[in-house]
């Protein structure tokens, strides 16, 4: 299985619309298009021969890579180093800002610095996962793959010297797609351009066109990274962060995809293998508060206006079936919902980890959080500035009437486990968010609610946390009413204001995580064998939930605690300052990759502690 890259050894790029991993070894083993929920291009991440790949390295052995980004971009750098010479191979995607486009650019500038260097280049397309057959047809300017499923793609070559490349370059046919080697010495550089659906056939790359493409994508990353007000100890962990959140997000209708890969493992050779290309309620609500820190209003708002959009077809569903949940917990990034479930068979998986899935079988579930989230993140919309409508205010009027309703129903949860609905803790804290979030709306702007049956409901909802999800023998809060078993998903409880961070029961609650979720500083998010999830096999700890333990230990007074686990949680990203969903025994990334959750988690931690530092510091340090 050594053929397959740890999952670490990636870096991303993309344009807005969708994107795009490079491996070390300067592969692009996934690209989806013409968005992150479209079928691959090149998948050999999740299949070595029947994915597809685009390799661009050099053909000597015995070399070594590192990656980088060009300082304050999300422009990729992969430096290879022999004893004959150094070459790199820069990666971006040119970034589009207007609508939705099924033409995608991945652009590829090789050049050498030091000494001699043999490239060799093998782009071998394969479209609908594999699936699709394609013609190939080489000219003059480059190679041709003709889909047969109406995909059409263009390698665009430079041919000239002036045009950047060698004039020795060679496309030959190589299987279903194209190879070719080329000799460079210092100075040389070459340009290569694969295009989604283009408007002509393979053209000769100019080097003014290309130098434009990378000055603009540079500019366009360095400008926004620049509205960033965070200027806190972590600034550049924080920034890079930003820019992967903004790398995430679907520009036309401003939805954040929870990560932009599908089937990668949560642990080796398991079945615990999501496909996260979509846009879960929770994440992008999550992501409000992070961009809103950081001073992202537009990205806020725009997200704000895309949730707003699902709430009222929400309240639509609800006036004509009140029994069902009006809101689905994920959508597609253009807000449709049709997340079938399905398997592909002929993939064999990262490392062997099968079965890989595209769509989405959760996409059904209860989880009543989600209203919690929503709201929760509407309130600070409206705080920071984004007040609701008048028809905001009633599409969220008869949603928070639904769920006054049926908010004592059992539910899935949110880690979305497949073993039966629960009286989940952790769905009742966030749907008496949801009441209180609606409540401060209310008498803040004066506006018309059915004040006496939310705040009925709220309060229920508290008395009965506070009741039944507490564990006398465990002196701790716990999963669901039934069960003994911890889950992390508590430690958001003082980050809403459920539960005080100096209250007994929550320290005594901290302890107990200490004691049995912690490894190291690294939380896990639950024990699947004490608490069975309908699946087999485990998993690593959860990156999100190491960043809310440190929240939770920083308002919680222990400080020097929690920022030796942030400084220690930092030490497990890759090279590139990038996350994917959890950490594995020791130390490799596991599963989607990179996932949003942890990186907005990462920003919020960062932010809350440098307050929390900030306040404890002396006066004439600060």
């Amino acid at each position: 299985m050594d053929r397959y890259p740890p999952i670490e050894n990636h870096g991303l790029i993309g344009d807005l619309q969708t994107s795009a991993l490079v491996a070390s070894d300067g592969t692009i083993d996934w690209f989806c298009s013409p968005r992150f929920d479209s079928p691959s291009v090149f998948a050999s991440l999740l299949d070595h021969r029947r994915g597809g790949h685009f390799r661009i390295a050099p053909e000597a052995d015995g070399w070594v890579s590192r990656q980088l980004y060009l300082p304050g971009t999300s422009i990729l750098v992969t430096r290879f180093m022999t004893d004959a010479g150094v070459g790199e191979l820069i990666d971006f995607m040119p970034v589009l800002r207007g609508p939705a486009t099924d033409r995608h650019r991945l652009v590829r500038v090789v050049r050498v610095v030091r000494g001699q260097l043999r490239f060799v280049l093998d782009c071998q397309p394969r479209f609908d996962y594999g699936r699709a057959s394609h013609k190939t047809e080489i000219t003059d300017m480059g190679a041709a793959f003709h889909g047969d499923d109406g995909v059409e793609l263009a390698l665009h070559v430079a041919r000239r010297p002036e045009a950047l490349a060698d004039p020795r370059l060679r496309l030959e046919r190589a299987g279903d797609g194209v190879r070719a080697a080329v000799d460079a010495s210092v100075g040389d550089i070459g340009a290569f351009i694969i295009e989604t659906m283009p408007d002509g056939p393979p053209r000769n790359l100019v080097r003014d066109e290309v130098l434009a493409l990378f000055e603009n994508t540079r500019d366009f990353w360095r400008s926004w990274v620049g509205r960033s007000r965070y200027r806190g100890r972590w600034r550049e962990t924080v920034e890079r962060s930003a820019m992967t959140l903004k790398l995430l997000t679907y520009q036309p209708t401003g939805a954040l995809v929870a990560a932009p890969t599908a089937g990668l493992p949560e642990q080796i050779g398991g079945e615990r293998n999501w496909d996260y290309r979509y846009t879960w309620i929770r994440d992008g609500s999550f992501s409000v508060y992070a961009l809103l820190g950081l001073g992202y209003t537009d990205e806020a708002e725009t997200f704000l206006r895309w949730l707003g959009d699902r709430v009222g077809e929400a309240a639509d569903a609800a006036a004509a079936d009140g029994a069902r949940s009006p809101l689905k917990i994920m959508y597609r990034v253009d807000g449709s919902s049709d997340l079938t479930e399905e398997v592909l068979d002929h993939f064999e998986g990262w490392r062997g980890s099968r079965p890989v899935r595209i769509g989405n079988g959760a996409h059904d579930q209860l989880q009543l959080d989600i209203y919690g989230e929503a709201l929760d993140s509407v309130e600070l919309g409206d705080a920071h500035g984004l007040p609701l409508t008048y028809q905001g205010w009633q599409r969220i009027s008869g949603m928070l009437d639904w769920l006054a309703d049926h908010w004592d129903l059992p539910d899935d949860g949110i880690w979305e486990t497949r073993g039966g609905r629960q009286d989940f803790t952790y769905g009742r804290v966030m749907s008496w968010v949801a009441f209180e979030r609606a409540l401060r709306m209310a008498r803040r702007h004066s506006r018309p609610a059915d004040v006496a049956d939310w705040t009925t409901a709220r309060d229920a909802i508290y008395r009965q946390v506070m009741s039944r999800a507490w564990s006398p023998r465990r002196q701790a809060f716990v999963q669901h009413f039934d069960t003994e078993v911890l889950d992390a998903a508590l430690l958001y409880m003082p980050l809403v204001g459920f539960v005080s961070p100096r209250d007994p029961m929550w320290e005594s609650t901290l302890r107990a995580m200490d004691d049995e979720l912690v490894s190291d500083s690294l939380v896990y998010r639950y024990d699947p064998s004490a608490s069975p999830d309908g699946l087999r096999g485990s998993e690593g700890t959860f990156s999100m939930c190491t960043f809310w333990y440190v929240d939770a230990l920083a308002r919680s007074g222990r400080l020097n605690d929690a920022r030796l686990t942030f400084e220690k949680m930092l030490t497990y990203s890759n090279r590139l300052g990038l996350f994917a969903e959890e950490i594995g025994l020791t130390g490799e990334q596991l599963g989607n990759f990179p996932q949003a959750f942890s990186h907005l988690a990462l920003i919020t931690a960062a932010v809350n502690l440098d307050t929390q530092l900030d306040r404890e510091a002396p006066t004439s340090a600060r």
